[in-house]
């Protein structure tokens, strides 16, 4: 059982990648850090040595703290969090149970460079449809909360990159790695790239996406459906942050489904009351 003020870490995974979880905040040593490069997926690195400097910024929102092995750093960080306001409890076991167990981690050395904030900066072609609505949200779920997208013209997508440090995704060009492999969509490649495949639903939710992109609703019947929400999505904004915003409602709803809601069916008598039986 957690000690108090502590989260066990087959409660935490299950709130991974969903709107409610908890800001991540990675607190390890860089020495630490080194002797296991990986992150829980959507975590964030915070120097403990800097905890005066940052905490304030996670006044009144709900954080897991994760240290090496949920020890005095990991508790310490916790309660100066709560101090500053926050719902701050410590990640039971720190990284080492984590690892130990077998749960997702995120492969940190695909992520690209962040800003001096820490944030990743990402640009793609504007108009998204499916790809590039769907890797947004993985990354912000799952790899970079912080994450921000910039959406040009096709033509300017490699020289933005360049300008401004940027990673570029979804576009054919030498030298881009999270574009299309093969059969393989976006989506594919940054759910491998990052080690992901084993967060439960991704591989699902990943054939649908396909499936959608790449014209290929015959690999998940799914697919037929995201693509029509995608074009109409499209229609319905003109402004591509705005369609990205609404868009990660839907990916949410679909990660629940195929995470938690596969099996369950619906149809006009499956969820009726019982008829009360009259006896004479």
């Amino acid at each position: 059982m957690p000690s108090i003020n502590a989260v066990a870490p087959d409660k935490l995974v299950r709130l991974l990648g969903t709107p409610r979880a908890p800001s991540i905040l990675d607190v390890r040593s860089d020495a630490a850090f080194a002797a296991e490069p990986r992150l829980i997926p959507g975590a964030i690195r915070r120097p403990f040595a800097g905890l005066a400097d940052w905490a304030p910024r996670f006044a009144h929102a709900a954080v897991v703290i994760v240290c090496e092995d949920g020890g005095a750093i990991g508790h310490g960080a916790a309660a100066w969090l709560r101090d500053a306001g926050a719902d701050a409890d410590v990640l039971d076991g720190g990284i080492r149970r984590w690892a130990g167990a077998g749960l997702p981690m995120l492969d940190c050395s695909a992520l690209p460079a962040g800003d001096a904030a820490g944030r990743t900066l990402w640009v793609t072609r504007a108009r998204p449809k499916v790809d590039r609505i769907a890797c947004p949200w993985l990354i912000r779920r799952f790899v970079d909360p912080q994450a921000q997208f910039l959406f040009v013209p096709a033509a300017h997508v490699v020289g933005v990159a360049q300008q401004m440090g940027a990673a570029p995704f979804d576009i054919e060009a030498e030298g881009v790695r999270w574009t299309h492999d093969g059969a393989h969509c976006t989506f594919d490649v940054m759910l491998e790239g990052f080690g992901l495949g084993g967060v439960d639903g991704l591989d699902r939710l990943a054939r649908v996406v396909r499936g959608a992109d790449t014209a290929r609703p015959d690999i998940a019947p799914e697919a037929a459906g995201l693509l029509a929400i995608s074009l109409g999505l499209s229609r319905l904004y003109s402004n591509d942050l705005e369609q990205l915003e609404a868009g990660i409602g839907i990916y949410d709803a679909l990660y629940r489904w195929c995470r938690d809601a596969t099996d369950e069916t619906h149809d006009w008598t499956s969820h009726q009351p019982a008829k009360s039986r009259v006896t004479a």
